[in-house]
């Protein structure tokens, strides 16, 4: 039995309020990363709570440095070209197979949100924190994603990184991208994690104890 499973089975849910608080918590733990995705993607009051829930994230300093800028509709078509030119000129060599593929990329996803983060540089609150926010905000949409009934995938890759796709999308240096959701509804229902496919604790968990003299 998993360790999860183990919490589950000794939790007291006394209360309704406490079962809806577990109901939640196994939605959360069966969360996966989908690319597959087809219309429709959230929108309207749906999408705004995904947004919302990216705001609620820790922010040392009340910096709120977080940015989402969403692609959509035939605004992803420019936005594929815009991969496309960015591949050619860190790549002249590019094979055209592969800026065809970053193109059709950006066009299946129903619905990308590009994540960053405004950074300010030289502020008592570390680079490094602020990047983090804006990490936690992107966690946070994708679990409101999930909980709504919708699917989606965390992607970086040299794009995410590359100045001119972060220039276009209006993140300036220093400021930067963290990366793109893609959102939208599975195309497939993704197949239960195994427990022998999840995270072992003990691979990752560790008790501190003073140090003895």
């Amino acid at each position: 039995m998993s360790n999860a499973s183990a919490a589950r089975n000794t939790f007291a849910a006394t209360t309704a309020e406490q079962r809806n608080r577990l109901r939640t918590l196994d939605l959360l733990l069966s969360r996966r990363s989908t690319g597959a995705l087809a219309e429709p993607a959230p929108s309207g009051t749906e999408l705004d709570l995904i947004l919302e829930a990216g705001l609620r994230v820790p922010d040392h300093g009340r910096l709120r440095p977080w940015r989402f800028v969403l692609i959509r509709g035939e605004a992803r078509t420019a936005f594929g070209e815009c991969l496309a030119e960015a591949i050619k000129a860190r790549d002249r060599a590019a094979p055209p197979a592969l800026l065809d593929r970053y193109r059709a990329w950006a066009v299946r996803n129903p619905l990308l949100i590009a994540v960053g983060t405004r950074l300010r540089s030289g502020h008592p609150v570390p680079e490094i924190e602020q990047v983090l926010s804006a990490g936690a905000a992107a966690m946070n949409m994708l679990n409101a994603i999930h909980l709504l009934g919708y699917a989606g995938i965390w992607v970086t890759g040299a794009n995410a990184y590359d100045a001119r796709v972060n220039e276009a999308l209006g993140f300036r240096a220093p400021s930067r991208l963290v990366g793109f959701l893609g959102v939208g509804t599975p195309i497939n229902a993704p197949e239960p994690m195994l427990a022998s496919q999840r995270p072992d604790q003990s691979a990752h968990v560790f008790e501190w104890s003073a140090p003895t003299a």
